[in-house]
């Protein structure tokens, strides 16, 4: 009995999320809620979503942000390199006043 109840503890106890973790017990895209006997399909390890069709338009999401972010990253990598580009090699002159 005490093995009974320790089972049904362990699988009826919601632990409390981390602080910016999605819930378990709702799809991270949709928020539909899972019933208990549903299929949950995982992404990335620790994120539910309630279908294929869920989970894969994150996908998308995801790989949308990742090449924008990147074009951003290779934007500024060339703003810096012809800001430094142009400063290499120039030495600024001015004439100055010798005193004889």
């Amino acid at each position: 009995m005490a093995a009974s109840l320790a089972c049904s503890f362990f699988f009826d106890a919601e632990p409390l999320g981390e602080h910016g973790m999605p819930a378990q017990d709702a799809c991270a895209l949709c928020t539909k809620h899972f019933a208990r006997d549903s299929d949950v399909f995982m992404y990335k390890g620790d994120t539910p979503f309630c279908s294929e069709d869920c989970r894969h338009e994150q996908m998308h999401l995801d790989a949308a942000y990742a090449r924008q972010a990147a074009r951003a990253v290779t934007r500024r990598q060339k703003q810096f390199s012809s800001g430094t580009a142009s400063g290499r090699g120039h030495r600024e002159s001015r004439e100055v006043p010798v005193a004889s």
